[in-house]
């Protein structure tokens, strides 16, 4: 909130809302908490209305408005999605990327996917994060104790957010924030940390694996 990066604190917020659910808070002090979270946020949004934060929540509600001002970026990734099409202009022929759209390789890598690929290409991308998201959900709840499953849980609750963020934003369905695609946006420390927490998810779901083989191996001795 300082720095200042409402989306972080607000990514930040949510992760650690799933793993207290998911530790069985009681679920006063949850709507208690929530309340709190979000009327700080609304402050946060309402308070600033001479900043960017106002400015990016009300422009993504008509970005079209404010073309080339606040909400350039939103359309210029509008842009890119509607020249896509159904399966794209073809691989490495985004014409957006070519100094129109701004963070092309980074927050807005989806629109350039979106133009390239097209529809059928996004969709595609965004299944195999369904995947992902899916099959940690499930060593989540395999997960041999307590912490396994909440260690699982804040590693699949970071990554779908971000995934949902990112292409809430870059279809103008969220406002605009600096919230990067796990695994695809450009940056070496963050794809590190994602490919590390992958690796945590795999060692969470191999230990249940072995213990399970023991037991059955026990049991049929």
């Amino acid at each position: 909130m300082k720095q200042p990066s409402l989306s972080v604190a607000a990514t930040l917020a949510v992760i650690v809302m799933f793993m207290l659910i998911v530790a069985g808070l009681n679920k006063s002090f949850l709507i208690g908490g929530g309340a709190l979270f979000a009327a700080a946020l609304i402050f946060a949004i309402i308070g600033d209305r001479d900043g960017y934060r106002f400015a990016r929540v009300t422009g993504f509600l008509h970005p079209f408005k404010d073309a080339s001002g606040d909400s350039f970026q939103v359309v210029q990734s509008l842009m890119a999605l509607g020249s896509g099409g159904i399966f794209g202009v073809g691989i490495g022929k985004s014409i957006q990327k070519t100094m129109y759209l701004p963070e092309p390789h980074n927050d807005f890598i989806m629109a350039i996917i979106g133009e390239e690929v097209g529809f059928v290409g996004l969709l595609v991308v965004i299944i195999l994060y369904v995947i992902l998201i899916w099959r940690g959900v499930i060593i989540a709840i395999n997960a041999p104790d307590l912490f396994g499953t909440l260690l699982a849980t804040g590693i699949v609750s970071m990554v779908s957010i971000q995934v949902v963020f990112n292409i809430g934003v870059v279809t103008s369905s969220l406002p605009a924030t600096g919230v990067a695609m796990p695994y695809i946006s450009y940056g070496g420390n963050a794809l590190i940390i994602f490919m590390t927490c992958s690796g945590i998810l795999l060692n969470i779901s191999k230990k249940r694996t072995i213990e399970r083989n023991y037991t059955v191996e026990k049991y049929i001795v």
